[in-house]
């Protein structure tokens, strides 16, 4: 069967009619990660996604014109990691990118993260990366200590930067102000002394040669693993015996928002199709002050796809819509501390990845915490045996069952 088949529920018992060790809810990188690691070890999956394809919102298909786009928004692949790297380096091969990023400010596309081009064509100078260091020790106004990601922007580079390069987009982004927002959201923004253009200093960049889709396809080729996408799980769950639940979507969905709604922040993307060989000079543009939008990205520079045409997609930010991004704030951690702690009262269920941690990796980060939770499992299965037939867990909107896990 090809990996991106979907199945039929009665296809499903005919195919597999003892039932399931694990039903995988998500087809994205968390559920299916651990959906190839645990058939490959043996064990009979049942992987049901809600949207009509694999790959989360790494999703990527060719547009009406012919260009492949990403759905989602651009989704950059970058990691520190050997092991995750060659983890996915089985499943496709991979085109070298390194992601390079312009920020519109003051009538000029100036490099982001801040770096020493940045600050000499913003200001007409000609410093020297050790002058523009000094630069910055001027201009920063100490902050003690740092606790939002306005004072970490602040603390390194000044006001006046902090205002042209990030106020602006993080609220439009955010829809809070950078005042209200912990530091690890700007945190994640390095400030650069030298000419480094790169978006991120990641030893491994690269794109999947041939997109995400076919890099999950192969991931999911295997015939343990039968897949049911156009499919709330709380659908199917009670029509298939099953040992454990591998859940991968909002958490506080999962509890029927028992202890309140997570906030989650959305987007919504416009795509369009340019008849032009490029649009813009490099992959991204953003517009921390101009517009309603974010950025603006290409994707011919990120494939790689040589297309007379060229698409692109603006991103507007929102309060509604499909949850994109965790809000990171004391208040949600709290609030998120309460699921956490129903999550662990189920130990016939486990809860990985972006959404179902209320967690804001990446997606290399993803893949590490589901190769991690892989052998968790693996460890669990060896500690204790399966002891005898399948359990099918209450509906979530129910008081959760506790299965012995297996």
């Amino acid at each position: 069967m090809n990996a991106t088949t979907s199945l039929s529920s009665d296809a499903i018992t005919a195919a597999a009619p003892a039932g399931f060790d694990y039903l995988i809810v998500g087809a994205g990188f968390a559920g299916s990660v651990l959906a190839e690691r645990l058939a490959n070890a043996g064990h009979r999956i049942l992987v049901v996604e809600k949207r009509s394809h694999i790959a989360g919102n790494a999703y990527d298909h060719y547009d009406d014109a012919g260009v492949l786009v990403h759905p989602y928004g651009p989704h950059i692949f970058h990691t520190n990691s050997e092991d995750i790297f060659d983890y996915l380096s089985r499943f496709t091969a991979w085109r070298p990118y390194e992601h390079r990023v312009l920020a519109s400010v003051d009538g000029q596309q100036l490099p982001i993260p801040i770096n020493l081009d940045t600050i000499n064509q913003l200001y007409g100078l000609s410093l020297t990366a050790f002058e523009v260091e000094n630069f910055f020790q001027t201009v920063a106004e100490t902050v003690d200590p740092v606790k939002t990601s306005e004072d970490v922007v602040v603390n390194r580079i000044g006001r006046e930067l902090y205002n042209k390069f990030f106020r602006g987009y993080t609220r439009k982004q955010w829809g809070l102000d950078p005042s209200e927002l912990d530091a690890s959201v700007t945190a994640r923004v390095p400030t650069r002394t030298n000419r480094d253009d790169r978006y991120f200093s990641d030893k491994f960049q690269a794109m999947p040669l041939h997109g995400y889709t076919r890099m999950f396809a192969r991931m999911l080729d295997h015939p343990n693993i039968k897949l049911m996408l156009n499919t709330d799980y709380r659908e199917v769950q009670d029509l298939f015996p099953w040992k454990h639940m591998i859940y991968t979507g909002p958490v506080d969905a999962f509890f029927d928002h028992r202890h309140g709604k997570l906030p989650y922040r959305s987007i919504r993307f416009e795509h369009t199709t340019v008849q032009q060989a490029q649009y813009q000079d490099v992959g991204t543009v953003n517009y921390p002050n101009d517009h309603a939008y974010t950025r603006t990205t290409e994707f011919k520079h990120i494939t790689g796809q040589v297309h007379p045409a060229t698409s692109i997609v603006r991103e507007y930010p929102c309060a509604d819509g499909d949850p994109y991004y965790p809000i990171p704030r004391p208040a949600n951690a709290a609030l998120y501390k309460l699921y956490e702690a129903d999550a662990e009262a189920m130990d016939n269920v486990t809860f990985v990845g972006r959404l179902a941690t209320y967690r804001y990796y990446n997606m290399d980060q993803v893949v590490g915490q589901s190769l991690a939770t892989f052998k968790r499992l693996q460890e669990a299965h060896a500690a204790s045996p399966p002891k005898g037939e399948e359990r099918v867990m209450a509906p979530a909107h129910s008081p959760p069952s506790v299965a012995t896990a297996v």
